[in-house]
């Protein structure tokens, strides 16, 4: 019974519009609003069908080209959930919240970052990038605070005063990135997806996520990589 699959009930509406308050949603929580909706709503529930539900939500975004997508924290290798607008990409999407100077701020932190060995840049790297703003000056403290903002809408995240990429940044901008960045942008070998924070194959450079390092050589006494089988010669987590 497709068209029944593919009506979309206030329960529909109600998870997307969370969905979309929130930013970004951890698999748990989307999985417990999917229940919440569809009590609520009373509307049939089936635990084990949140992607279809998702979908459901998915065919009927399409004609205004925005999308849920799920995407996997490359800190804890959990599933999270984000609405992409497909056509603004999330760097245009950025452009009404901030002003230019903070956007080629923005830009640069991610050049640093991107282009870094393991995905994370130093906060001390981050505010000398003040110098080099083509737009206007812009003072150190100032930095300081449009870091704190980038922080608090989940554009970034920090861990012992290391910045990278956040989870919710990563699955809107894969595709910028990606095109972006094309040079030195890789998928991990094992998940497919983008990978930031990531450990590199000395041998024939392949990437993988630390999640994806750490179940890849879980229970392996020699850690070997999965492409080219020679000896993993960096720590793994």
């Amino acid at each position: 019974n497709t068209v029944m699959a593919a009506r979309m009930t206030e329960a529909h509406r109600r998870f997307l519009q969370i969905l979309m308050s929130n930013g970004i949603t951890e698999g748990s929580e989307a999985r417990k609003l999917h229940q919440h909706c569809c009590e609520v709503d009373k509307v049939y529930y089936a635990h084990d069908k949140l992607d279809d539900f998702i979908s459901t939500i998915n065919s009927h975004l399409q004609p205004m080209f925005m999308q849920i997508r799920k995407g996997i924290s490359e800190d804890s290798g959990r599933v999270h959930y984000a609405v992409v607008n497909l056509v603004e990409t999330a760097v245009t999407k950025m452009a009404s919240d901030y002003t230019e100077l903070e956007l080629e701020l923005f830009r640069k932190i991610m050049d640093l970052i991107i282009l870094s060995e393991n995905g994370f840049a130093l906060s001390t790297d981050i505010l000398n990038l003040v110098d080099q703003l083509k737009t206007k000056k812009m003072k150190k403290k100032e930095a300081e605070q449009v870091l704190k903002v980038f922080l608090e809408d989940k554009w970034l995240s920090e861990k012992n005063g290391e910045y990278t990429l956040h989870t919710r940044c990563i699955i809107e901008m894969e595709q910028y990135i990606l095109s972006n960045y094309q040079d030195v942008a890789r998928k991990c070998f094992i998940c497919h997806s983008l990978a930031i924070q990531s450990q590199v194959c000395e041998s024939c450079g392949i990437v993988m996520h630390l999640p994806c390092v750490r179940k890849y050589f879980r229970g392996q006494t020699e850690p070997r990589c999965p492409k080219c089988n020679e000896f993993w010669s960096c720590d793994t987590p």
